[in-house]
């Protein structure tokens, strides 16, 4: 215990607290027991260690990780007995994923200690999880995405607009200060690297590629209880799907492409969008964009992009790239018939500046979302504004 104590005070010591994520505030932390799920490298920890450092009675509160040695000889329930016991009030869980029979463990420390409050971080692809203890009634589950722009702006370029809904986006009605800064070519770099907290550190890419391999090598085969045989596929699906984005997934030739079975490539399809590697946009056939038909694939941003391309990423492929992955974390997105996207009764083609009203002409409720443009006019959206919703 004092060896995790300490660990856990070194880590609050280096926590920043000079920009905390939009989430925190969204989360009722005085909960009982609180779940933030999301993709490896988004700052899931340090919303945590912010929130201790800044919230908490750092007496009565105990961050840990759930892969620290400490648990090969113990387990969570011995840690939160002993930690009760000691006066404990509020105890934080980190990669909760990479802890065996995790869940069952979390009911058990629910149901036994009425005062303590629960708190734990874990993948997205928990979403997956069947069997063990139901914490659906008692947990309560925020999701944490990369950084939209506005918060890129925030964190590396200290430029503070409040967030805007896809209604002011529409109406044209954007913050921004356009006499000190151009949006585009700020827009430009946050594409290249800009989706993950880290962009500010050496080596973005490399350790960008180092939290892909993490995820694909360990985090979904683990959690999957994979062979290392179908581990080696699922790394290289994803490196077909980063040579080929976007595109109409025909699971039957990516099968015979990479000797696999048809249903499993389906499967490790949905292991990756559970990941936050790739996003698969759906139609709307069944009213919820999560139950309809697979359309396209995408890359979850335009970072891991740059990050896997052989080459230099498509610039049209970039612009559908970002406007799904900014959108998706606020709107119901699926595809459209007629244009790129829907939400609602709402559609979007999205292109260059020189991007015609042709594919829209006859659809009620048109835009046309343009990259490299700086104001909005009428049914015409700057891109780069579509990063200021969340």
């Amino acid at each position: 215990m004092e060896i995790l104590y300490r660990t856990f005070r070194m880590r609050l010591e280096n926590t920043p607290t000079d920009y905390v994520r939009y989430l925190h505030d969204e989360i009722s932390w005085n909960s009982r027991l609180v779940a933030i799920l999301g993709a490896r490298g988004v700052g899931k920890s340090t919303l945590v260690l912010q929130h201790i450092k800044q919230h908490e009675d750092t007496q009565t509160s105990l961050y840990v990780s759930a892969d620290d040695i400490y648990f090969s000889t113990h387990t969570l329930v011995e840690l939160a007995g002993k930690f009760y016991q000691e006066g404990g009030k509020a105890l934080y869980i980190d990669e909760i994923h990479k802890y065996r029979n995790w869940s069952s463990e979390i009911k058990n420390i629910y149901d036994t200690y009425a005062n303590l409050r629960i708190g734990y971080t874990g993948s997205s692809i928990l979403d997956l999880e069947k069997g063990g203890a139901d914490l659906s009634r008692r947990k309560l589950e925020y999701r944490l995405p990369g950084l939209s722009f506005r918060e890129y702006l925030a964190i590396g370029k200290d430029i503070h607009l409040p967030v805007h809904t896809l209604e002011r986006v529409m109406a044209h009605d954007i913050e921004f200060p356009y006499k000190e800064h151009r949006p585009i070519a700020l827009f430009k770099e946050y594409l290249k690297a800009g989706y993950y907290p880290y962009f500010q550190e050496d080596g973005y890419y490399l350790r960008l590629q180092n939290v892909i391999n993490q995820v694909v090598d360990n985090d979904i085969p683990a959690f999957a209880e994979m062979s290392a045989s179908t581990a080696q596929k699922l790394k290289k699906l994803l490196y077909v799907i980063a040579q080929s984005v976007p595109f109409k997934p025909n699971y039957s030739k990516l099968a015979r492409d990479l000797d696999m079975n048809r249903n499993l490539v389906a499967d490790l399809m949905v292991y990756l969008e559970k990941a936050q590697l790739i996003n698969i946009l759906r139609d709307g056939t069944h009213g919820i964009g999560s139950l309809g038909k697979v359309d396209k694939i995408y890359l979850n941003n335009t970072n891991l992009a740059y990050a896997l391309s052989d080459s230099i990423p498509n610039t049209g492929n970039l612009r559908e790239t970002v406007f799904l992955s900014q959108m998706m974390q606020t709107q119901i997105i699926t595809s459209s018939s007629a244009a790129d996207f829907k939400i609602g009764e709402l559609t979007f083609e999205v292109g260059g500046k020189n991007k015609k009203q042709k594919q829209i002409r006859e659809v009620e409720n048109g835009y046309i979302v343009k990259d490299d443009i700086e104001y909005g006019h009428r049914n015409t959206i700057p891109l780069w504004a579509c990063g200021l919703t969340y």
